[in-house]
């Protein structure tokens, strides 16, 4: 019966401090809906009001079309990025994935670990010599310096992707083999199938990265036009001021794909960070 007690306590010790740190960490958000409607006035009023009176509902579509900002284009533009990003990503990464962990070749164990010690670099480092290669090419003020690179793989997603394929068991590779499959047909109709939940979370990964990304676009983009919503964002940020009320507004919007995403797809996302012993 103590036993019993002495659980039961634990386990409401424990959703206490799980609820607790649930609503610090839900402060911000909350904060960021209330200031979106507001009016300029209520939003440094102090002491702060977390009701705003009135309610400003025309902060969203101001935020969208007002002030000579382009926002639904801005959506568009980074839909465009994300998803050719996200599928070069994903073909290379598990590509180089399948040849890492399905196929033997010489120095093969001396390239994977160069290939995450990649991972260590800071993007800030490579971004110079970056932009003097795209500069050379021509790709500056195009999509091209923010899709192609994903092309060539991503360490980090060539890394979870191995570990999961690192868990096939062979057998299934020499069947198919048997059976007069090429490598390609191995690697598209035998081991990329059973990779359903680390592919999912890859594509979250990716998506999440490419639509929040924005040293690269504020690099290589020049046109209001081709902007980004991470770029568009910092439009609401002039010489004389911020608009916060419609930056608050217009930064839910551009969260609501992303939350949308995850609450659709966390099931699947966690298990594939589980199963690829990602903490």
């Amino acid at each position: 019966m103590t036993s019993t007690r002495a659980r039961f306590a634990l386990d409401l010790l424990t959703y206490l401090v799980l609820a607790a740190g649930a609503v610090v960490i839900m402060i911000p958000l909350v904060w960021m809906l209330s200031t979106s409607l507001k009016t300029e006035a209520q939003i440094f009023k102090f002491p702060p009001e977390w009701f705003p009176d009135p309610i400003l509902w025309s902060n969203y579509p101001k935020s969208m079309t007002g002030y000579g900002l382009p926002f639904v284009r801005f959506f568009l533009n980074s839909g465009f990025v994300t998803v050719l990003s996200t599928v070069g990503a994903l073909l290379s990464s598990s590509i180089v994935a399948f040849s890492f962990s399905r196929l033997s070749w010489k120095g093969r164990d001396v390239l994977f670990f160069i290939v995450i010690i990649t991972m260590m670099i800071p993007r800030e480092v490579i971004i110079v010599p970056e932009f003097i290669v795209f500069k050379l090419a021509g790709w500056i003020n195009t999509y091209l310096p923010l899709i192609v690179p994903s092309f060539f793989g991503h360490p980090f997603y060539i890394f979870i992707l191995r570990q999961y394929m690192m868990g096939i068991s062979p057998e299934m590779d020499q069947a198919a083999r048997i059976d007069g499959c090429s490598t390609w047909r191995v690697y598209w109709n035998i081991i990329m199938p059973q990779c359903r939940l680390v592919i999912l979370t890859v594509i979250i990964f990716s998506i999440q990265a490419h639509w929040n990304e924005f040293l690269g676009p504020l690099v290589y983009l020049n046109s209001t036009k081709m902007f980004t919503v991470s770029l568009g964002l910092s439009m609401f940020s002039g010489q004389y001021g911020t608009q916060w009320g419609l930056l608050m507004a217009a930064s839910l919007l551009v969260m609501l794909p992303i939350l949308i995403l995850f609450a659709v797809a966390q099931k699947y996302f966690i298990q594939g960070i589980v199963i690829t012993g990602i903490k």
